[in-house]
């Protein structure tokens, strides 16, 4: 991406975050209150609306909102947060507990409309978060440096244009995970590590 188009996605995420910016390490002392939502956070074409109120966060990019009296898992689309620890055999990485931490002082407890995109092989919806004004908690953590944009596969689950520059600036600036040399992507720690670790192969990176 050349200097203009990161200029001009900053520019678009800045408006209302310079002071959540400036915290965004370990997201001390953000409120959760809920967002109003404006016209252009209304669901597009292609994407279907989820009302609830976030109930629990799981880590950096998956939380469960209640809708009525159900339980929905959402998965924030487009990124992939730092993982935390499931057992012995899937260890978690450096940042995953401050990257659930982020997400939960950003949003645990607030009433929000989501857009949905779909629905992952584990069944969880796959979704953009708006907190209003043109912004989304997908974007926030991704200029926090609590998220990568997800280029797994190519970019296959990139839906949001904007968020590769976010995170072009966020490592220039060596915020949040990119305050680590030699960062791992998500989806290579669950390859190199995770995966090895259950095959019973040594995993170096672990």
């Amino acid at each position: 991406m050349d200097g203009r188009r990161r200029a001009a996605a900053w520019r678009r995420i800045r408006r209302g975050t310079a002071g959540w910016l400036l915290a965004a390490g370990l997201a001390a002392g953000l409120g959760a209150a809920a967002f109003g939502l404006g016209a252009e956070d209304a669901p597009s074409a292609g994407t279907y609306a989820l009302a609830g109120r976030v109930v629990d966060v799981a880590d950096g990019d998956t939380l469960t909102l209640l809708v009525g009296r159900n339980r929905e898992r959402i998965r924030l689309a487009s990124i992939d947060a730092p993982e935390t620890s499931h057992g012995r055999e899937r260890p978690g990485q450096p940042f995953g507990q401050a990257a659930r931490k982020a997400l939960a002082g950003l949003i645990a407890g607030g009433t929000y409309t989501l857009a949905c995109y779909e629905r992952d092989r584990y069944r969880r919806h796959v979704c953009d978060l708006p907190l209003g004004e043109g912004e989304t908690a997908n974007r926030r953590m991704v200029a926090a440096g609590m998220a990568w944009a997800n280029m797994q596969g190519g970019g296959k689950y990139m839906r949001d244009p904007d968020l590769p520059g976010l995170q072009d600036h966020a490592r220039d600036r060596r915020l949040g995970l990119w305050a680590q040399p030699g960062a791992i992507a998500p989806w290579e720690w669950r390859w190199r590590c995770w995966a090895a670790l259950e095959s019973g192969n040594a995993a170096p990176i672990c």
